[in-house]
């Protein structure tokens, strides 16, 4: 579950977010949408304490991010794909956040299989495109079986195999959306979108977006431009 009660940032002058209220309930995959300046990475960032409301509050499972005391077991986030030391294999980025959170080694296996690096998995992370820095961001936020799930742009970078493969971890979070502990999963999903382009050629843009995320119930929270 998450509460966003009364979001707002400014840096400056510049009004980011403006009183922002919205619950994602858990056992749904929320996409979150709007254009590009319209603040949805900067509340992203507020959620996992990145950046500090002006004024505002955001609880995850009752509790502000920086309060909690196994954050990664709570929340699995995929912000920034390329925020990985290029030096290092896929695997042993996995190895590494499992050995600093008490994670079984046993699921870093486990994890890569699910996404499909396979054997991409031993192979320094510089050498990976894109999509391939994106299936191993989405292995990290799965590490600890959280029961809250935040990915920004899940998509981006991803070939055709790879949207195929995201819908159908959405779909199948759709059907289950409960951890291997049996807890419900709350699923929120950072997308651009560009509403207003879309009726030009003709296309319903919510039912485009359900088109997206097929089977999985999905609620969508649209979020304008702000002005600053």
């Amino acid at each position: 579950m998450i509460e966003v009660r009364g979001l707002t940032k400014r840096y400056g002058d510049v009004l980011a977010v403006d009183d922002l209220s919205f619950d994602v309930e858990p056992g749904k995959v929320t996409g979150f949408l709007g254009p590009n300046g319209a603040g949805k990475s900067t509340t992203m960032r507020m959620m996992l304490g990145l950046d500090r409301p002006t004024p505002g509050t955001v609880l995850v499972n009752g509790r502000a991010f920086a309060t909690l005391t196994e954050p990664l077991r709570e929340v699995g986030a995929l912000l920034d794909a390329g925020a990985v030391h290029p030096g290092r294999t896929g695997r042993n980025h996995l190895r590494v956040a499992a050995r600093t959170n008490g994670i079984p080694e046993r699921r870093v296996d486990e994890v890569i299989d699910q996404v499909g690096l396979g054997s991409a998995a031993r192979r320094q992370i510089k050498s990976y495109s894109l999509g391939m820095r994106q299936r191993l961001g989405i292995a990290a936020a799965l590490l600890a079986d959280p029961r809250v799930l935040l990915f920004v742009e899940p998509m981006n970078g991803l070939d055709l195999d790879g949207i195929r493969w995201i819908r159908g971890l959405a779909v199948g979070l759709g059907f289950l959306m409960r951890n291997t502990a049996g807890a419900l999963v709350t699923v929120f999903l950072l997308m651009l979108v560009l509403p207003l382009l879309l009726p030009q050629f003709g296309y319903d843009w919510m039912s485009a977006l359900a088109d997206v995320l097929p089977g999985t119930g999905a609620a969508f929270l649209l979020l304008g431009r702000c002005q600053g």
